[in-house]
């Protein structure tokens, strides 16, 4: 009974399967249903996978690399370095040697050699291994970029060539600000790269490195661009790529669909230390202005003009009145330096340099950095709520960066409707006016209440409230009683030698 029951349930169920399908090859079928039901014919699902219904982008598919990669490989170097192993290193591996010849039952040499007195054992003198990177050769009489960390501190440095053919390098001159070392060997006739135009990058495009990653020579690995201007804290702005970099791939080639180089494969965002998806190189065309300096000069000559900046925020932009959040607040001036001989003043907003605007902090030394030192230049300010043109001359970039002068808080308290602020207010006198080169101010003797919480604290100068310089507390006391109630204070102060600004809001 039960296996008849189960007989016809199984003849049933295929009369249904059978009409099912008859039904579903007379109509057109859903994507859905293409994917369910695995038991339709191939004439069934054939018109949802025909190439006009597949999206453009995947009828394409993935780029092939081969070509791209047998062009521009040979012109990919692995780079090798040495450095002298300080003596009390080399006594140290020749004691561990020592020890594991005496842990298996080996007989143990006596003394030492001038060259250690192991088989192998390292000399003091003698150069040791040290590090594996990557770079690329731009002409074909041996010249060659790659990175400055990449051969940083080297006593000798190698170049293999991807037909396996080993030279010694000259190193023509690095730059460690931008991460850019250029190398001579001694050959002719090599394969080179073209380099590459960054403002025809777009983010989303293919990209690929080729490098010596872990020291395994011409590896290649494939990404797109993430981002083209990534402010990272460094000099340039970097490319984001997520190509798969890791130790060796330094100062090896990005490159783009053309063939063309775009970058030098420089750092990696981790908090492991291998690679977590994110990439940076340096831009080519930045890559090659500092090249072109290298090879002439040895070194790269930058402008600056004495400036200390910082962020600028929106809410400060508003009270300001400036139109939007863009620009450089100036914190602090080095003494007698350019910017202060031009009349910039601690509290303006720097808002174009040369005729270029700038947007963010990292703007301004990037685009400073690239004048010629002794160049005149026009520095546009936002000052008071207007704004001023400057003419600065621009000086050389020191080594390093001079230091701001500090000053010493001090004391002769003020009184009245500032209490309310939660200040109490001295006077400068003329030995602080002279110290801090300024022809006003008040110092905060002590913050609370409102003050307080807008970030003010003991020994900061008051230098303006809103658009108005601060000459003395009386004058305070009448900008404070005419202010408009409704909105926040905008109070412009220094701190150890820093320009900032305080918000002071009203209260609910």
């Amino acid at each position: 009974m039960c296996r008849y029951h189960y007989r016809n349930t199984l003849a049933l169920t295929a009369i249904a399967l059978a009409l099912h399908t008859s039904s579903a090859v007379a109509q057109p079928v859903s994507k859905e249903a293409a994917t369910v039901t695995p038991s339709l014919s191939t004439s069934t699902v054939a018109p949802s996978l025909a190439p006009s219904a597949v999206a453009p982008s995947l009828a394409r598919g993935l780029p092939d690399f081969t070509e791209l990669v047998e062009r521009v490989g040979p012109a990919v170097v692995n780079i090798r370095t040495t450095a002298k192993a300080k003596p009390s290193e080399a006594r140290a591996e020749e004691e561990e040697a020592r020890e594991l010849l005496r842990r298996y039952g080996l007989p143990v040499p006596r003394g030492r050699s001038p060259r250690g007195a192991l088989p192998g054992g390292p000399a003091d003198d003698e150069p040791q291994e040290r590090g594996v990177g990557s770079g690329f050769i731009i002409s074909a009489d041996g010249i060659l970029l790659t990175n400055a960390h990449v051969v940083d501190g080297a006593a000798e440095i190698f170049v293999r060539l991807s037909d396996k053919r080993e030279f010694k390098a000259k190193l023509i001159g690095a730059d460690k600000r931008s991460d850019v070392a250029v190398l001579s060997i001694e050959a002719s006739g090599l394969p080179t790269v073209k380099l590459g135009d960054v403002s025809r990058l777009k983010v989303g495009e293919w990209v690929i490195a080729i490098g010596s990653p872990f020291n395994f020579d011409n590896s290649v690995s494939a990404g797109i661009i993430s981002a083209k201007a990534r402010d990272t804290g460094e000099l340039l702005p970097l490319i984001q790529t997520d190509v798969a970099i890791n130790p060796g791939n330094s100062g090896g080639p990005l490159i783009n669909l053309r063939g063309e180089v775009v970058g030098i494969n420089s750092q990696i965002y981790s908090r492991s230390g291998g690679y977590m998806g994110i990439s940076f190189a340096i831009p080519v065309d930045e890559v090659e202005r500092v090249a072109t300096q290298l090879r002439a000069k040895g070194r790269v000559v930058r402008g600056r003009i004495g400036l200390r900046i910082g962020e600028l925020s929106k809410e400060v932009a508003e009270s300001l009145g400036l139109p939007n959040a863009q620009g450089a607040l100036v914190r602090g001036l080095e003494p007698g330096g350019p910017a202060e001989t031009a009349g910039v003043e601690p509290g303006d907003i720097v808002t174009q340099f040369n005729g270029q605007p700038i947007e963010k902090p990292s703007d301004l030394p990037r685009i400073v950095s690239n004048s010629a030192p002794g160049s005149e230049q026009q520095l546009q300010v936002w000052r008071r709520g207007k704004p001023l043109v400057l003419r600065v001359k621009v000086a050389e970039l020191e080594p390093e960066a001079p230091v701001l002068a500090q000053a010493e808080p001090a004391a002769k308290p003020a009184v009245g409707p500032i209490a309310a602020l939660g200040l109490q207010l001295t006077e400068l006198n003329a030995t602080e006016r002279k110290e801090l080169k300024l022809g006003h101010g008040l110092r905060v003797a002590a913050a609370a209440g409102p003050a307080a919480r807008a970030g003010l604290r003991e020994g900061d100068v008051l230098l303006a409230l809103g658009a108005s310089d601060i000459a003395s507390a009386k004058q305070l006391e009448l900008l404070l009683a005419h202010s408009d109630k409704r909105k926040p204070l905008s109070l412009l102060y220094l701190r150890e030698g820093a320009a900032q600004y305080a918000l002071i809001k009203p209260a609910a």
